[in-house]
């Protein structure tokens, strides 16, 4: 398949876009930038310098991603949500001079494969969101999400857990085992996350294409 880039997107030329990605109207991705396979970048949304993003990931429009974010496969950005980058953000030094890049020190949010983040929400960096977790929209992330959580609010705290799906998981009446009403997967609490025990139900759409 091959990569889209749209006229009015700013693409640096110093910027990796992988085999079959799309990059659309009014997007920046910045010099060093690294985008895997499959990946869609929509409109007005912004990639920093050096960025890195895993296979099949998609940034909803206007989502922000500053450098130096890492975003595993798969990972899905909401539309207008923010990773941030600096941690004592200021645009004067305190002589009332101009911030240069030289002024400050860039840290990343680092987010796992399979990952969620909800529209308009938050990550503060220095943070990480574990794989498959979700990011309600709205929500502002100030500290690491582990695997497989559902996090919500302000600041965002775990109201819960999610499957690869991304469906809440619910109880399934074994203490420390959760189910996920939509695959069928279940998975059972370990060391304070989650670890799959059986594999996902094949959906009817599944099965068709696995034939």
């Amino acid at each position: 398949m091959a990569t889209r880039i749209v006229d009015s997107a700013d693409v640096s030329p110093e910027a990796t876009i992988g085999e079959g990605s799309s990059v659309w109207h009014l997007a920046q991705v910045r010099e060093g930038a690294v985008l895997g396979a499959g990946c869609v970048v929509g409109r007005g949304a912004y990639v920093g310098t050096g960025v890195r993003m895993g296979d099949h990931c998609k940034l909803q429009n206007y989502a922000l991603v500053y450098e130096p974010a890492e975003l595993g496969d798969g990972v899905f950005v909401g539309p207008a949500a923010v990773l941030t980058n600096d941690t004592f953000p200021r645009a004067i030094n305190p002589d009332g001079s101009l911030k240069s890049a030289a002024d400050w020190q860039a840290v990343g949010v680092r987010i796992g494969r399979g990952a969620s983040i909800g529209a308009r929400a938050v990550c503060v960096a220095p943070v990480t969101v574990g794989e498959w977790a979700t990011v309600a929209a709205g929500a502002v992330v100030t500290r690491d999400v582990p695997a497989h959580a559902l996090v919500v609010g302000v600041p965002a705290r775990q109201v819960g857990w999610v499957g690869t799906a991304g469906h809440p998981l619910q109880e399934s009446g074994t203490p420390g085992v959760w189910r996920c009403p939509a695959t069928g997967e279940s998975y059972r609490e370990q060391d304070g996350g989650l670890v799959p025990e059986t594999a996902p139900t094949p959906t009817p759409s599944q099965e068709s294409v696995d034939v």
